[in-house]
């Protein structure tokens, strides 16, 4: 749960930035103890690692955006990051909280 609800936590408060560092630590911190927490925080990590790049590369481009409108869509894309890694996050936990892994939306496996 720990790594659902911190992931989507550090979303909302980082400006989904740093999503991915609690399910880090809790991979780092208990992923070789529970292989119930190695696969929860292991997709909670692959889940907030690519909606974190996704936003980074959102506030990069529209920083670099030289039109008002280019500026403003690349602007609007690490809120849509932040408000999927948020609620996804939440989703996550609450079916954490009831014994049930779940699986995130459009999370490709970076890590296995």
């Amino acid at each position: 749960m720990i790594a659902h609800f911190g992931g989507a936590i550090a979303m909302l408060v980082t400006g989904g930035t740093l999503g991915w560092v609690p399910p880090l630590i809790a991979y780092l911190v208990k992923g070789h103890q529970s292989p119930t927490v190695r696969a929860h925080s292991v997709n909670a990590l692959n889940f907030q690692l690519f909606w974190s790049t996704i936003s980074i590369a959102g506030y990069v481009l529209g920083i670099c955006g030289s039109f008002f409108i280019v500026g403003l869509i690349f602007f609007l894309l690490p809120l849509a990051a932040t408000l999927i890694g948020f609620i996804c996050g939440i989703i996550a936990g609450i079916k954490a909280a009831e014994g049930e892994l779940y699986r995130y939306p459009a999370a490709p496996e970076i890590l296995r």
